[in-house]
């Protein structure tokens, strides 16, 4: 970044830390160990709509420029209730979710859609219902690190629960320290 940059506002973006996602498997044999959570076979990766330096817009662009194999799973764009965007990735197998968004995070950096990228979102179920809930394990891309989201009530208090899953999880996974980066998240397309 230049003086030129410095003195008309203009700041570098922060690229996607991507790494931090392969350690997640490794962590999910700790959730089902500890708090009989499973994979749900579904993931997400929330982006911002709108316009860029690209010219790709429209859903049906965006798939095509991931050129995902149908055969392990489906794929599909949808809107959330705030305008968000969501590349949602459905697999039977934990790896093939995490190699499906981070293949989909790299193409979509490499088409200028970087800035663009949020988070993804992983979900896990009991395996044994009702277990005591669901939670989804979110990766903030720019910063590298997950945190654990579950807050049923629409309150951005951060339950118990969650705590309980970062303290079994916090050896395995990078973890978010900052609290106060562990927005809450509703109605997502993620279960």
């Amino acid at each position: 970044m230049g003086l030129r940059d410095t003195l008309f506002g203009r700041t570098k973006q922060v690229a996607p830390k991507l790494d931090g996602l392969f350690a997640l498997p490794s962590a999910a044999l700790t959730l089902e160990s500890e708090l009989d959570l499973v994979p749900s076979d579904n993931a997400g990766l929330c982006f911002k709509a709108g316009s860029g330096e690209t010219t790709i817009t429209t859903d049906d662009e965006i798939i095509a420029l991931l050129n995902f194999d149908d055969k392990t799973g489906t794929v599909k764009v949808t809107t959330d209730d705030l305008g968000f965007k969501w590349l949602v990735v459905s697999d039977p197998e934990l790896d093939g979710l995490v190699t499906r968004i981070h293949g989909a995070n790299t193409t979509m950096v490499e088409h200028g859609l970087g800035p663009r990228l949020l988070c993804a979102v992983f979900g896990f179920v009991p395996k044994t219902p009702p277990g005591d809930g669901a939670v989804r394990m979110v990766y903030l891309l720019k910063q590298g690190t997950f945190y654990p989201s579950r807050r049923p009530d629409r309150t951005n208090a951060i339950t118990s629960w969650e705590l309980r899953v970062r303290s079994f999880v916090g050896d395995d996974l990078p973890m978010e320290k900052d609290l106060a980066r562990w927005m809450a998240l509703w109605n997502l397309p993620v279960s």
